[in-house]
């Protein structure tokens, strides 16, 4: 299937946004979730968008900045992989492992903003000793506009201009390769919920990972409701017993300092 201009247009209108937003982290809007429902939306194949979002969201789920190091952009990801699978027809894990060189090299245009915005640093300081707001806040606002008409221009050029020949040099791809980057993207999610776990993991925790994983494979359901259901359920199980465990222990807090201040307030 081919995207039209209009639909260029509007991907790219909908990455101005979620561009802005992930460089204000304000809405989260920018989560490969979201991006990839939306995504798919504007194409007209919301189920699609849905599947990729809960897949590239899994690959995702592990990856956060730690120091100079930044993982591939997640915008770029959420869309191209939706893109991919419309365009191409392949089915969205293996277009998760194609969508990365474009999630890659947004990233690394984003990490050469990092350095080139710090030149407006003596400039602010300048307007802020001078009291000069409406010049300081037009200076702190324009990378932002910068780098979201960057999202857009990037994602139309990536989804529409160069939609033909990137439709036939991964048609092109010879079977073996495809099923390559399909098993990639099918290992990417399990990789992501991996790195999540090994982060936040811990040993009280193990036996509500433990049900969970046996609720969701064994138990024939129609739908996740009842998983998530089950998994509210042992939240708020959770959440009772450590507000237990605090109240508990501001009150043996308010004994011992009672039983420090009693001499004193006895006159003895």
């Amino acid at each position: 299937m081919t995207i039209s201009l209009g639909q260029g247009l509007i991907v790219s209108l909908f990455a101005i946004i979620a561009g802005a937003d992930f460089w204000l982290e304000g809405f989260y809007i920018f989560r490969p979730m979201i991006v990839c429902t939306v995504t798919g939306f504007l194409l007209g194949d919301l189920r699609l968008g849905i599947v990729a979002g809960g897949l590239t969201e899994l690959a995702f789920a592990g990856l956060t900045p730690v120091g100079g190091t930044q993982p591939p952009n997640p915008i770029m990801a959420g869309i191209m992989t939706v893109v991919l699978a419309y365009t191409t027809g392949h089915n969205p894990a293996t277009a998760i492992g194609l969508s990365l060189p474009f999630s890659i090299l947004m990233q690394y245009i984003i990490l050469f903003y990092y350095s080139a915005f710090s030149l407006f640093t003596r400039k602010m300081m300048e307007y802020a000793n001078k009291a000069e707001t409406k010049k300081f806040t037009w200076l702190v606002l324009t990378p932002t506009f910068i780098v979201a008409l960057t999202y857009g221009v990037f994602t139309f050029l990536c989804v529409y201009a160069a939609q033909a020949p990137m439709s036939h040099l991964v048609n092109a791809m010879p079977g073996w390769l495809s099923h390559g980057f399909e098993i990639a993207g099918g290992i990417l999610p399990a990789v992501g919920f991996a790195m999540l776990l090994k982060n936040m993991l811990k040993n009280q925790y193990v036996p509500y990972l433990l049900l969970g994983f046996t609720a969701a494979c064994f138990i024939k359901f129609g739908n996740l409701m009842p998983v998530a259901v089950i998994g509210i359920a042992l939240a708020l199980i959770e959440f009772a017993r450590a507000k237990k465990d605090r109240d508990m222990n501001k009150k043996m807090r308010d004994i011992e300092e009672n039983a420090n201040n009693g001499g004193d307030n006895d006159g003895i």
